[in-house]
């Protein structure tokens, strides 16, 4: 039985006819760049994330740009955040002429470590301490960092937090208060990216950033359209980081279905486990549910030293997966001139080895899960 690893096919069936009613509407109004149906996406998915504003752009890599640059962020600061992660999120910090600072992951949710970000800011020397601008969490596979102490330690050093949560639109986190917030609402800035793979995915590239500061909104506003107040006078650079209008129309369209579709994702991942669990595959390690909405952008499963061998057997069965990161960003050759070692970040090293997604999208079929899960248990089966 063949199972990709995403079938966007599949969910472009249920909502074909509405989708071509909308993006025919686009077409009649020849508004193709920002306009109505922008606002109304912006407006959408900020009361989603439970934000004040949010602001359309043209990625999810712009996200973070934007935020960076409307943060002031620029040569010879720093910001923290983990090696562990799509290259975007390094990629932005080093546009601006600043650079990362990495701090290692946690084992078992692959976010941030708040015990790792604590000490390393307090080894940091007074002049390096000064250079550290913000912290840059990211949400990975749709699970919230440990947001709590993150969000001590960047008010303790007076640093932005800007939430990558690229991964994780929808996502929640319970506060020691008992206060649940979703991603995207509690720092500074949220990013979010619409590629065609996320759980929330345009049909083509798109992002948002959100934030509850009206000052930091009108700024973004003003950096998406090239720094310009009112059109043509610029006092400040910004960027062309516009959100196409039929991108804007056609998330509409699906952010109705976003919660039935997370929904589906957590059925999957709550029939993984039991399929796995009922197979007695002691030797897989399943993701760990920490956080209270954990949206299953990715459902990663680990298993050490043979990896590579499960992937390649799996792909030869019709059975889709990807590796999310076979290398971590410490060790990238562009990196290389920031001088770290292998070994400074082994949690990191050890994810990148030996972690394997699995498909995990809502269409999925109860007998495709079984599938998937009794080729696994017919790989182990001849390699103990």
């Amino acid at each position: 039985m063949k199972v990709p690893l995403l079938d966007l096919r599949a969910q472009y069936a249920t909502l074909k006819e509405e989708v071509l009613a909308v993006t025919q509407e686009v077409y009649e109004s020849q508004q193709f760049i920002l306009g109505p149906k922008v606002k109304e996406l912006e407006d959408k998915v900020a009361e989603y994330c439970g934000c004040s504003y949010a602001v359309g752009v043209s990625s999810g890599t712009d996200a973070l740009l934007i935020s960076l640059m409307t943060a002031g962020i620029g040569s010879g600061d720093l910001v923290v955040t983990t090696p562990f992660t799509f290259f975007a999120t390094v990629g932005s910090i080093t546009r601006v002429g600043a650079a990362p600072l990495f701090v290692d992951i946690d084992r078992t949710t692959y976010n941030m470590d708040p015990s790792k970000l604590a000490s390393t800011m307090a080894g940091l020397g007074a002049a390096e301490r000064s250079r550290v601008k913000a912290i840059m969490p990211v949400h990975l596979f749709g699970q919230c960092a440990d947001v709590g102490p993150i969000l001590e330690t960047a008010k303790k050093h007076n640093l932005v937090l800007i939430e990558d949560a690229a991964q994780a639109i929808g996502a929640e986190i319970t506060f020691r208060d008992g206060v649940s917030r979703r991603a995207g609402s509690m720092g500074e800035y949220g990013c979010f990216s619409f590629f065609p793979s996320k759980n929330l995915g345009a049909f083509g590239d798109g992002g948002m950033v959100t934030t509850n500061s009206k000052d930091l909104y009108e700024r973004l506003i003003i950096m998406r359209g090239h720094g310009a107040k009112p059109k043509y006078y610029h006092r400040v650079i910004g960027g062309n980081f516009r959100l196409d209008a039929l991108q804007a129309a056609i998330l509409i369209v699906k952010l109705k279905y976003l919660d039935q579709w997370t929904a589906g994702r957590q059925e999957n991942a709550k029939a993984y486990r039991e399929l796995f669990q009922n197979a007695g595959l002691t030797e897989v390690t399943l993701p760990v549910e920490k956080e209270k909405r954990h949206i299953y952008n990715q459902f990663v499963i680990r298993l050490k030293g043979r990896r590579d061998e499960l992937r390649e057997f799996l792909n030869a069965q019709g059975i889709g997966t990807e590796v999310y990161y076979p290398l971590p960003l410490h060790v990238q050759d562009c990196f290389k001139y920031l001088g770290y070692r292998p070994e400074d970040f082994p949690e990191s090293v050890n994810a990148a080895a030996t972690t394997l997604a699995l498909p995990i999208y809502p269409e999925l079929k109860r007998e495709q899960l079984e599938a998937v899960v009794q080729k696994i248990k017919e790989f182990l089966a001849v390699r103990r």
